[in-house]
């Protein structure tokens, strides 16, 4: 007789970045807004745009710790209603956010600076060196602060990625200013402006395209879900696992659902327990939801094992099987036990 036992794992990491984090951000945030006053004011006296630049930057590194708080506290949301989640991807939309708006800043400054290799301005540069020796300070002590709080969170390493840029900002603007001052070349202001947007560009890709891949339900970075696939199908009494979808709820959070038909008179909960424990402790997977039958008794052993997902549909290997009574629209690719041979 077919059984079915559906499981979800527990002990779930769904907990929400604690309140040490928010000390550790809010901190941040007041020490960069008021140095970025003073640094606008500076900056335009100077007629510095590598510090003026850098001022914008810390502009964005301040809204960037504001969407960071906003989303902790709408991820510590219950899940109710069809948000069955939570709001746990506010964090992600606040990196998605982060990382749009250093590639959009990047392309400004880019112009800006470009504008200024061909036509450079009187600039002071005992001014500039003075004041971003005292920002690489200010953000020194802003980078201590946001490493004390959770970074496996993509949502607080979006913030960490803006600080750690605007400090390497700050130290080519530093350069350039020491530049000025010594050698008269204004140019050096532009450059290090330039310097600034490759970071921003290298910081702005990343969380980009790390925030896309988890609203893509891409699986997470480093995990092979085929290598998974098989790895499960190798397990005792597993003769095929099918629609295995592995995907990230939020930062730190993977999932995991799937089909596991087992061979005939297999202890299916015995199946799902042991590879609950294994998704848990080898690939740090504990929100698994599996679904256990037993594989059809009818037919020879052999026939057992080579039973397919449906017509037209592709093994692991490419190869096309014979349809099954299970699953006749699988997705994804299926993974199998190979037929033992005498």
């Amino acid at each position: 007789m077919t059984e079915h036992a559906h499981s979800h794992g527990h002990g779930h990491s769904h907990g929400v970045s604690p309140d040490a984090d928010r000390r550790w951000l809010r901190a941040a945030l007041l020490l960069l807004t008021a140095y970025m006053a003073v640094e606008v004011v500076i900056g335009v006296l100077a007629q510095s745009l590598a510090l003026i630049s850098d001022a914008a930057h810390m502009l964005t590194d301040a809204v960037s710790i504001v969407l960071a708080l906003i989303a902790m506290r709408l991820a510590a949301r219950p899940a109710r209603g069809g948000y069955t989640y939570g709001l746990k991807r506010a964090e992600i939309l606040s990196a998605q956010a982060n990382g749009i708006t250093l590639l959009l800043l990047s392309v400004w400054l880019a112009y800006e600076a470009v504008q200024r290799l061909i036509s450079p301005p009187a600039v002071t540069g005992g001014l500039v060196l003075i004041t971003a020796l005292s920002g690489i300070v200010v953000n020194l002590i802003c980078t201590w602060l946001l490493s004390r709080a959770n970074r496996s969170s993509l949502n607080v390493e979006g913030a960490y990625q803006h600080i750690l840029t605007d400090l390497f900002g700050f130290v080519a603007t530093a350069i350039s200013g020491l530049i000025v001052l010594t050698t008269g070349f204004t140019r050096a202001d532009a450059i290090a402006s330039l310097v600034v947007v490759a970071l921003m560009l290298r910081a702005g890709t990343g969380l980009v395209r790390e925030s896309g891949r988890i609203f893509m339900e891409a699986a997470p970075a480093g995990l092979d879900p085929d290598a998974l696939g098989e790895r499960l199908v190798s397990q005792d009494e597993v003769v095929e696992v099918h629609d295995l979808h592995i995907w990230q709820i939020t930062s730190g959070q993977p999932a995991l659902s799937a089909h596991i038909l087992v061979a005939p008179g297999g202890d299916c909960h015995k199946v799902r327990r042991n590879l609950q424990e294994l998704l848990s402790g080898g690939y740090g997977i504990t929100h698994a939801t599996l679904q256990v039958d037993h594989l059809g008794e009818q037919g020879s052993a052999g026939d057992v094992l080579t039973l397919g997902p449906g017509p037209g549909h592709a093994a692991a290997d490419g190869s096309e099987r014979p349809g099954s009574e299970h699953c006749e629209d699988t997705h994804g690719p299926v993974h199998r036990q190979e037929p033992r041979r005498p």
